[in-house]
């Protein structure tokens, strides 16, 4: 138990800013404890969303749904540092042109900013805030739902595509040290398990709340069913094409083509609730 407590305060520290346990903070771990602390992304992008969720619910007493959705966005980027924003637009600036593998590498090691990453970047961003904030309109605990999901779906995702690719870049010149660099079939399967059982925790608690039934004309069981294939088809198809698009254009993943996923996946899952309560 204090084994995986670890691993978890771990990828905590790794990918977030919020304070640690001393015994964790101060113990060294290289690489090889990262991949294995992979398998716990997911829950730490579940607490990233809860924060999230917090601060849209209460910013909702006092504000309108579009600066309630935009002030929980700023906070969930503050609370990662921005490390995932990074990435999708060092992915994007790499990737998006016609650069060949080593000079596209050599972008994503380049921590200015071009034209093709500040476009996605943006989109990105105004592209959550409008679907936070159409969530919060019809309901505020289903935006708060979805902002849990999506954040574990994202960390999920970027896992599944450790576990499915080579590393590609290059250790010495990562930006981030140490790198999680590629991830065992089990630890994958772990994170995968814990995505699944979060959303299904997530959206009964909100089906015993009333928020789903409170949402849209169809039964709530319907409407859960339906979210749920929707969903996992979604994030599978990501993944899937994420794969597909970085083995030919790089022959593997790097922590920015990670951190590009895992916006991506984050994304998805909001325009999944969209689409489905929203219709």
């Amino acid at each position: 138990m204090r084994a995986e407590l670890r691993l978890f305060f771990i990828a905590l520290q790794f990918l977030t800013r919020l304070p640690v346990p001393r015994w964790v903070a101060r113990a060294d771990f290289d690489a090889h404890v990262l991949n294995h602390a992979a398998r716990h992304f997911p829950l730490v992008g579940a607490l990233v969303g809860a924060c999230g969720a917090v601060v849209a619910v209460a910013a909702m007493q006092l504000w309108t749904p579009a600066v309630a959705a935009t002030l929980a966005l700023a906070f969930t980027v503050w609370l990662t540092a921005a490390f995932h924003e990074d990435g999708l637009a060092d992915t994007f600036d790499a990737l998006l042109g016609a650069a060949t593998r080593e000079k596209a590498l050599a972008v994503m090691k380049d921590s200015r900013i071009g034209s093709y990453g500040a476009a996605v970047l943006v989109l990105s961003l105004l592209l959550r805030v409008l679907l936070l904030a159409e969530l919060l309109r019809l309901q505020p605990w289903l935006a708060a739902a979805a902002l849990v999901v999506a954040h574990t779906a994202g960390r999920a995702c970027a896992v599944l595509l450790m576990a499915s690719l080579p590393y590609a870049g290059d250790e010495a010149h990562a930006k981030a040290k140490p790198l999680a660099r590629s991830v065992r079939a089990t630890d994958a399967v772990w994170a995968l398990l814990s995505a699944v059982a979060i959303f299904v925790l997530v959206c009964g608690a909100c089906c015993a709340f009333g928020a789903f039934g409170a949402v849209g004309k169809f039964a709530p069981d319907a409407r859960l069913l339906g979210l749920a294939l929707a969903w996992a088809a979604a994030l599978a198809l990501l993944v899937a094409l994420m794969r597909a698009w970085l083995g030919r254009r790089l022959a593997g993943f790097t922590g920015d083509t990670l951190g590009a996923c895992e916006q991506l996946g984050e994304i998805v899952s909001l325009l999944v609730f969209a689409a489905v309560f929203g219709a």
